[in-house]
């Protein structure tokens, strides 16, 4: 039986958050992503990597900086994956109940669907499209 799942890209996007666990429950639970390594040095979670497919993804704890603050490393940043079918990934996201959306071709020839977590990182899945030629 076939099945779509994203033809990732080799190199895997490292996220840095403040609360890896609640970002893993957005990315497990609404995307559909499993967690398939992690480390919790006394007892907390700091790191993970999460697999959808063949689309992986690593969580990582903020680290603070020189003054204490919390690092806003990535913010607001996109992180791309190259998938078969970016339409095929959006219905089965709203069927789970995920607002997004539909999909968008980009000037130069990507379709793309942004998903957005609640912190306000960007995931796009995106796949090459046929664009007419005049």
């Amino acid at each position: 039986m076939s099945q779509t799942t994203p033809a990732i890209q080799e190199l895997v996007p490292l996220l840095y958050v403040e609360d890896v666990s609640r970002s893993v429950d957005f990315y497990c639970d609404q995307l559909g992503f499993e967690m398939k390594l992690k480390w919790e040095p006394e007892g907390t979670l700091a790191w993970c990597r999460l697999e959808r497919g063949n689309a992986a993804l690593m969580l990582q704890l903020t680290c603070p900086d020189e003054d204490g603050t919390a690092a806003e490393r990535c913010k607001g940043v996109s992180f791309f994956f190259l998938c078969d079918d970016a339409q095929a990934i959006f219905e089965e996201l709203t069927l789970q109940g995920l607002d997004l959306e539909p999909p968008k071709v980009a000037f130069y020839g990507m379709n793309q669907l942004f998903v957005k977590d609640p912190d306000g990182y960007q995931l796009c899945f995106q796949n090459q499209v046929e664009m007419a030629v005049e």
